[in-house]
């Protein structure tokens, strides 16, 4: 009989090499199909302004998968310190970037070490800087109280372990630190199918 910890643990590690895999693909070859939108279609749809999209990197704009804007309601200033949880490509960091000014800081945590090597490219070739680290939203590599506000677009869903998730993220903010985020809420519980289907958690 299959234990229920291991079956989820071995899910879990199923679901982290599609979802790096599917977002690696969109990093990789933008003008492909994907069952979601992205690049510069879903950042418009999303209320991006145009000429944030304009000026960022093409790379940046075209790798684009996120779910909503986090920048409608992260009331970020100058010298603010930003965590971008599932930073991708780059572009909600680079934005970030232009709004905290050379006197703030933004960091990302991503899953891909591929990717933080590609947001980061995609800043420096905006003038600007991030710092990326690799890791997992449920162990992010900071510390306590290090940031102002965490933004995250569209990857708290793919998480097994949300509470944990959450705890983290308050864990970095500092006193008075907020987060704004965006992601997808399922208001029906969802299939033993989908669960069990790797390609629907990567969307």
């Amino acid at each position: 009989m299959t234990n229920p910890v291991d079956a989820q643990a071995s899910l879990e590690a199923t679901l982290k090499d599609e979802i790096v895999r599917m977002y690696q693909d969109v990093a990789d070859n933008p003008e492909a199909e994907f069952h979601f939108y992205h690049g510069r279609e879903a950042a418009e749809l999303f209320g991006y302004a145009p000429e944030w999209l304009d000026r960022a990197p093409p790379g940046a704009v075209a790798s684009f998968a996120g779910v909503g804007n986090p920048h409608e309601r992260s009331d970020l200033e100058p010298g603010h310190t930003v965590l971008d949880l599932g930073s991708g490509a780059g572009l909600d960091a680079i934005i970030s970037s232009w709004r905290v000014g050379p006197t703030g800081k933004v960091m990302g945590v991503d899953l891909n070490p591929a990717m933080c090597l590609k947001a980061q490219a995609h800043a420096a070739a905006m003038g600007t800087s991030m710092e990326c680290h690799e890791g997992r939203m449920e162990d992010i590599p900071l510390d306590d109280t290090s940031v102002d506000v965490v933004i995250s677009n569209g990857v708290i869903n793919l998480s097994f372990r949300k509470r944990r998730v959450v705890e983290e993220m308050f864990r970095v903010l500092r006193p008075g630190g907020r987060i704004s985020i965006t992601d997808i809420v399922s208001a029906k519980q969802l299939s033993q199918s989908i669960v069990n289907d790797p390609k629907l958690w990567a969307s």
